[in-house]
């Protein structure tokens, strides 16, 4: 805390506290846990500390693993685990196949002016000012305004170049893009339907009078998971109510 004490007049007050963890699931060299096929990657296992906490290791741990270690190592238990025989006759199957063939049939056809890569940036730019870190309704909304009109407009004027009859970058492009901009306005409805500021989301409408975050735990010390409900519904909020027996809740703060 902020004392204003003289370190020169009165001892300086330190005491051990937790920071970090440097626990989490125990992990072999290529990343499998005791259970045979589960890995566990990032912060959730403890590969990469020793003594002290590494330093700067919070995005550091989940790129190296995900990016350098699990792509080569999963493929060995994958290559000696051969998966079961699997058919292609449950009704499940069909729909899945089906579906996919009209959403590839769709992009294809549109054959529009704008390429996926300008939707992405779009996108991304409107995440970016008015849903990252620090958010408030007025943005928010906006934002919500613009995903939607890209959105249609993503569904009436993106070109895609190739066929799906082969390795198509561009369509696969396409796709994630396509289901990138659903999340992007998931991401809005979610932070516009939480009134409170809490960790990564920080509304600016909720805070302290010093400018730290303000939560709300009587509305909102719940876990929540969204439901997609189908095509142009709105989606459906699930909670599972959070209760603390040991810990009293306190408010945050880095002063």
């Amino acid at each position: 805390k902020i004392t204003d004490e003289n370190p020169y007049e009165l001892p300086m007050r330190i005491y051990p506290a937790v920071h970090y963890t440097m626990g989490g699931l125990w992990v072999d060299y290529n990343l499998q846990t005791t259970v045979p096929g589960l890995y566990a990657t990032g912060e959730c296992n403890f590969s990469d500390h020793g003594a002290n906490r590494l330093g700067a290791s919070a995005l550091m741990q989940g790129l190296a693993d995900g990016y350098f270690v699990i792509p080569y190592t999963i493929g060995d238990y994958l290559a000696a685990t051969p998966p079961k025989p699997v058919t292609t006759d449950h009704p499940a199957f069909a729909e899945a196949k089906a579906g996919v063939q009209a959403r590839v049939e769709q992009l294809l056809s549109i054959n529009g002016n704008r390429t996926p890569d300008e939707f992405h940036k779009a996108l991304g730019h409107v995440m970016w000012e008015y849903c990252g870190m620090a958010r408030n309704a007025e943005g928010l909304k906006f934002a919500k305004n613009e995903i939607q009109k890209l959105r249609r407009e993503f569904w009436q004027d993106v070109k895609v170049v190739g066929t799906g009859e082969e390795m198509n970058q561009a369509l696969e492009k396409a796709g994630r893009v396509a289901d990138f901009l659903e999340l992007g306005e998931l991401m809005v409805d979610d932070a516009l339907d939480r009134n409170e500021s809490c960790g990564g989301h920080f509304r600016e409408e909720y805070q302290t009078p010093e400018g730290e975050a303000l939560r709300d735990d009587d509305h909102y010390a719940y876990v929540a998971a969204w439901e997609y409900m189908g095509d142009n519904q709105p989606e459906r909020l699930n909670k599972e109510e959070l209760a603390f027996e040991n810990v009293k809740l306190t408010q945050r703060s880095y002063k």
